[in-house]
């Protein structure tokens, strides 16, 4: 078996797409938020992922909030953009869009709504994985896809030349010491779950990836820092129960989405309401936010 270089570790921010009040994307906007992250000390980005609403933008749009990305992350961070669309040619012509962009990878999800059999899925990925020289980064969440790629069958991914790196996205942690056994360093493996994050960061996982990152990048960033670079676990815990609250809310509350922009505007960084067919939060939940987000003390100490 090969070996493959784990370059991407630490905490990529599953970017949020900034829209204007009448459902335009607000570019500008999107390059502040992107020069915060890296300033914050977020380790990687990624656009047009679920949180970024990838589905409800256009093509044209896609190519905008990867170009505006790239410009302003200017190189401090590497940018793997989500390639994801219904059909494989589709995605080929994403990834390779990426690409010439200059994006340092792809992340890939399973095709949505159509529910490819595993056969037919290797060989979409394997499609795309020869359609490019990008690192690739596979996307397990059954909940969005429907489709759920167990670790035995993305150890079989991991046997094509551009696929380096899983997002697992289930919350279960046995899959992620399962993908480390299977995998080895074939695969780095990224915590998809916010909830489990320390955890998977404690047994081995080399990163992770979340959209809450977006509303509190240092705080994301200073665990990893913690917990992978100076194995002080103490400090790790302590601050990710300051977390905690936050993050079970962001993940529980069946509006992920809707709330982790709402979250960054309570922050200081308004990113508008996601297009329709998702709403803003209510007034209700915004004020659950704000409950959630006083019992974490920003890059606590």
């Amino acid at each position: 078996m090969k070996t493959k270089s784990t370059r991407f570790h630490g905490v990529f921010t599953a970017l949020v797409t900034p829209m204007k009040a009448d459902g335009e994307i607000d570019l500008p906007k999107l390059a502040c938020l992107v020069d915060h992250q890296a300033r914050q000390g977020i380790h990687g980005l990624i656009p047009l992922g679920s949180t970024g609403e990838f589905y409800a933008l256009s093509p044209g749009e896609r190519e905008q909030v990867l170009r505006t990305t790239m410009e302003a992350a200017a190189g401090r961070v590497p940018v793997v953009a989500g390639t994801n669309a219904g059909a494989t040619r589709d995605v080929i012509a994403f990834s390779r869009q990426a690409e010439q962009l200059g994006c340092a990878g792809v992340m890939l999800a399973a095709p949505y709504y159509s529910l490819p059999t595993l056969e037919e899925l290797f060989l979409h990925f394997r499609a795309v994985n020869e359609a490019i020289g990008l690192p690739i980064m596979i996307y397990n969440y059954p909940g969005r896809t429907g489709v759920d790629m167990a670790p035995g069958f993305i150890a079989r991914l991991a046997e094509l030349k551009n696929v380096r790196y899983v997002k697992e996205s289930t919350g279960e942690m046995p899959r992620m010491t399962t993908l480390m056994r299977l995998c080895g360093d074939r695969l780095g493996v990224f915590c998809g779950c916010d909830t489990i994050a320390l955890e998977s960061l404690m047994v081995g996982a080399i990163g992770w990836v979340g959209g809450v990152a977006n509303v509190l990048p240092q705080s994301h960033a200073k665990l990893y820092e913690l917990t992978v670079e100076k194995k002080d676990f103490a400090r790790a815990r302590k601050l990710f129960f300051e977390m905690l609250p936050t993050l079970e809310l962001m993940e529980g509350g069946g509006k992920y989405t809707q709330w982790v922009k709402a979250a960054c505007g309570l922050m200081g960084h308004d990113c508008g309401a996601p297009r329709q067919p998702l709403g803003a939060a209510t007034k209700a939940e915004c004020a659950q936010l704000s409950q959630a987000l006083r019992q974490c003390r920003e890059g606590s100490k």
